[in-house]
């Protein structure tokens, strides 16, 4: 188990920009096509409100709905859900299990060998190039 990372409201306003702060802690969704343009090498996708690693370039792929889509992340416990009720719709979302920024929501329509779509905000995770 991680332990958890907690900080006020100003002291997440003040690391994160407006955008990021909307989607991460407000529970936002950016724009589909917004912020997908992440390189295409080798490397990791960390939680921009703490920096804990979340997804491998590995495990992602082209889902075709604007959003960066990963089969899994690099661990079980990177990640936590919880059901979202919002919107009149039942989905489950998913959260960063180190700060609980809100990341996006999964669905059981991707790719094998997991038939998950982890659909997550771009805004919300930034990138590391594998050295």
């Amino acid at each position: 188990m991680t332990d958890r990372i907690t900080k006020t409201d100003a002291e997440w306003r003040a690391q994160l920009s407006p955008e990021a702060y909307k989607v991460a802690r407000q529970h936002g969704t950016e724009r589909a096509g917004s912020h997908d343009n992440f390189p295409k090498e080798p490397g990791v996708f960390h939680c921009v409100g703490c920096g804990a690693a979340l997804f491998d370039q590995a495990q992602k792929f082209e889902s075709g709905t604007g959003w960066p889509s990963f089969w899994a992340p690099i661990d079980e416990q990177a990640v936590e859900t919880s059901e979202d009720r919002k919107f009149f719709m039942r989905r489950t979302e998913v959260h960063c299990a180190t700060c609980e920024s809100h990341l996006g929501h999964v669905f059981p329509d991707g790719p094998q060998p997991t038939g998950l779509r982890y659909c997550m905000n771009g805004v919300a995770m930034t990138f590391e190039p594998k050295a």
